[in-house]
């Protein structure tokens, strides 16, 4: 009867033992399910984003031109003072050249409506680098305006009520007479990346908001970078651990934390109205974002401090060197990798902080590239934000263009730092 007991209590133990095993086992399924469902549903999600952006923004990388034989009247370009000459009726001559048969006023301005409104400034500039193209005919090309432009790659639809778009059955006539004579072309538009800002979108460019966000970035590692590794390695190395030590790092994990709008707040109050700085400059964009970045720098210093293996140290000081040679000439050299992988990723942060870039101006309208980093400027972030709120429907194109490249500047940073970690770290 125990015999009998005991095999039944076996029985039963062995057929729970059974059940938890499997109620294990379909959990851990479970979890592995719901992790490849969040990695499945992440991707899906940025292909999204990435498909949208290149459906949107792929348009802007290509630009309506159109060719025109300019006559460089003498009679109104002045050889002693070619920029201030008659520019502007020597390209209206031109256009009126090329069609003879438009007649009136309204017929005049509809037709330069075609070109970009600076189209003149192509003419003015090409004769001013060759100043003998005076009373010659030259060719020009010149970018279309932004309702043609629209129209040429299909945004702007030909059956839609004229009503309803911004470019007129007549206008639509014109540009077709031009394609037919071969003056029409999309070539690449490498003004995207060489032109500076401007509020007609088929001239607009990001070289001031690249050179801004340069010059911003270089002002935030020149500060950041030095001051983050100073400060991580002595309280790493040299700093005694008490509550005042403690308090620190609580702080600066903390300050890690805080959102970027409260440091566009400390330089908008410390820098702008006390030390009277200059608005939207990127010294000032570089000093804020550099108090962003400190935190990142300080506690990704700290990590690759740590994990230098402390028989380095031991074996430093065993062979008399002092705690200061051996931080610098040993523990330092062997966490650099470590070091420059946190600093760009927490420069790449920066690159694509807007709020405070916005909050000490750095969203001006600026039409020239910045000289300097004292002079007025926009960033990458703050371009976007500039363009995404601008009426014309050229800059919806634009928008996603400066994201799309925005993001590969991002990935590019981030890259490097991979390759850095992958190249130069060490296995202990």
């Amino acid at each position: 009867m125990t015999d009998a007991a005991a095999v039944a209590r076996a029985e039963i133990s062995g057929e729970t033992a059974r059940r938890h095993r499997s109620r294990r086992y379909r959990a851990e399924r479970r979890l592995r399910l719901m992790g490849l469902g969040a990695i499945l549903t992440a991707m899906l999600l940025l292909g999204v984003l990435v498909t949208s952006l290149v459906l949107t923004g792929y348009q802007a990388f290509v630009q309506t031109m159109i060719a025109l034989d300019v006559l460089v009247d003498p009679a109104l370009v002045k050889q002693d003072d070619l920029r201030g000459s008659n520019w502007r009726a020597v390209f209206a001559n031109a256009v009126e050249r090329e069609f003879p048969d438009i007649d009136g006023r309204a017929d005049r301005r509809a037709l330069n409506q075609l070109f970009t409104s600076s189209a003149y400034l192509f003419v003015r500039d090409r004769v001013m680098n060759d100043p003998a193209l005076v009373g010659e005919t030259i060719s020009v090309t010149v970018p279309a305006s932004d309702q043609v432009d629209q129209l040429n790659k299909g945004a702007v639809l030909r059956d839609t009520p004229e009503s309803r778009r911004r470019i007129s059955d007549k206008q639509i006539e014109w540009f077709d007479r031009l394609v037919r004579e071969g003056r029409v072309s999309t070539p690449f538009n490498w003004g995207l990346f060489f032109n500076a800002d401007s509020r007609f979108p088929e001239i607009a460019g990001l070289a001031g908001a690249i050179t801004g966000s340069f010059y911003a970035l270089l002002v935030c590692f020149f500060i950041s970078f030095p001051l983050g590794i100073s400060a991580a390695v002595y309280l790493e190395e040299f700093a005694k651990k008490n509550r005042w030590t403690d308090l620190i790092e609580v702080n600066i994990n903390n300050l890690a934390a805080v959102p970027s709008i409260v440091f566009g707040l400390l330089g908008l109050a410390v820098f702008l109205n006390f030390f009277g700085l200059p608005r939207s400059s990127p010294l000032v964009g570089g000093m804020v974002l550099a108090l962003m970045t400190l935190p990142t720098i300080i506690i990704a210093t700290r990590a690759a401090l740590k994990s230098v293996p402390p028989s380095i140290r031991e074996a430093a000081l065993a062979i008399g060197a002092s705690r200061h040679e051996t931080v610098m000439q040993h523990v330092l050299p062997l966490a650099m990798p470590g070091i420059l992988t946190g600093t760009i990723i927490g420069l790449a942060q920066a690159l694509g902080e807007t709020a405070p870039l916005l909050l000490i101006g750095m969203n001006a309208f600026i039409t020239s590239p910045p000289g300097g980093v004292m002079e007025p400027a926009t960033a990458l972030p703050t371009q976007i934000f500039i363009w995404a709120d601008s009426p014309e429907r050229g800059f919806v194109a634009r928008t996603s263009a400066a994201i799309l490249m925005l993001m590969g500047f991002l990935i590019l940073m981030n890259g490097v730092a991979i390759f850095l970690r992958q190249r130069l770290g060490r296995r202990w």
